[in-house]
């Protein structure tokens, strides 16, 4: 069995040796340019298009990563890189939802016991005691019910926060109301003190948070956008945070990475920013998982996680 690897920031000997422990038998290689040998799985990220091309023998592709658009972004420009036959698959968890955990969590209490509005009175030398906020009138609305946006909710309800989420087909969250589908998601953002973005990136998701979605938020609502910068039109945040219908913001993602250092959120006070590191993936646990879905793959069993190309996820 051959596997190909290939990463554009990744040290590939961790990936390498560490498939080659998992997969005793197998012969895993880094991909370089003018590599056409055998090829029965590929690790990728950002994968250039003459890696894939012609390979119509593949069992798999694995993306190596929590989203799969890079590999579907290029599959756009170029439909004939990977032959619709062969199945792609994603990384279900690995760790991640435990990161999104920790960075959700720290933004949520922060906003609730008004941290950030305290920070700014320090740099200003003011000592003034804000009136607290009350749990029940704190709700917390995810946009997207997989797998981060179900670890998300779990980790806010011992807090006893209302909990609500949404997403294009209905799911069941406990202790979580639901909302689902195009004609249930003003109510679910009327009642959204918090708006969490976990959605997948699909056509249809692009562009979703923009000035007329806020303006369906409580005046004055938070922002976090965990899951990819093409779903925030930038300067509707910016438009809504300086006229006080948005209190605030954390951005983990943005339309283009890295950030310019002359974008205005570096600027501007009510937003938090970190550079796409909410959760980063990690090898032992990802290689973990790739491993256990190639032995089930060779057993003849369809291991989690295959994306549906149409739906994007």
């Amino acid at each position: 069995m051959d596997i190909i690897y290939y990463h554009p920031s990744f040290n590939p000997e961790v990936w390498l040796s560490g498939m080659r422990k998992r997969l005793p038998s197998t012969h895993v290689r880094l991909w370089q340019p003018g590599d056409d040998g055998p090829a029965d799985y590929a690790l990728v990220r950002q994968p250039p298009v003459e890696m894939l091309q012609g390979r119509n023998d593949l069992k798999a592709l694995f993306a190596i990563g929590a989203g799969v658009d890079d590999v579907l972004d290029q599959l756009k420009l170029h439909p004939d890189m990977l032959a619709p036959q062969i199945p792609l698959f994603r990384l279900k968890d690995t760790g991640m939802a435990l990161q999104m955990q920790e960075y959700a969590l720290y933004h949520v209490l922060g906003w609730f016991r008004r941290f950030p509005e305290y920070q700014q009175q320090k740099q200003q030398h003011y000592w003034h005691p804000l009136k607290p906020r009350r749990h029940s009138e704190f709700s917390i609305g995810i946009m997207g019910a997989g797998v981060l946006g179900k670890s998300v909710a779990e980790c806010l309800r011992p807090f006893g926060f209302p909990l609500r989420c949404w997403s294009r087909t209905a799911k069941q969250l406990d202790g979580v109301t639901s909302f689902y589908g195009d004609d249930q998601r003003q109510a679910f953002l009327s009642g959204s003190q918090v708006l969490i973005n976990l959605l997948p990136s699909t056509p249809q998701t692009v562009g979703i948070i923009n000035r007329a979605l806020m303006r369906q938020l409580p005046h004055g609502a938070f922002i976090l956008n965990l899951a990819r910068g093409a779903h925030l039109i930038e300067g509707d945040l910016l438009a809504a945070l300086d006229d006080g219908e948005i209190g605030g913001a954390a951005l983990d993602v943005f339309a283009t990475e890295p950030l310019s250092t002359e974008h205005p959120f570096w600027r501007h006070p009510a937003v938090a920013i970190t550079p796409h590191n909410a959760a980063v993936t990690l090898p032992e646990a990802a290689m973990d998982d790739i491993a256990s879905a190639i032995l089930k793959l060779e057993a003849g069993e369809i291991p989690p996680g295959r994306v549906d190309r149409q739906l994007g996820y």
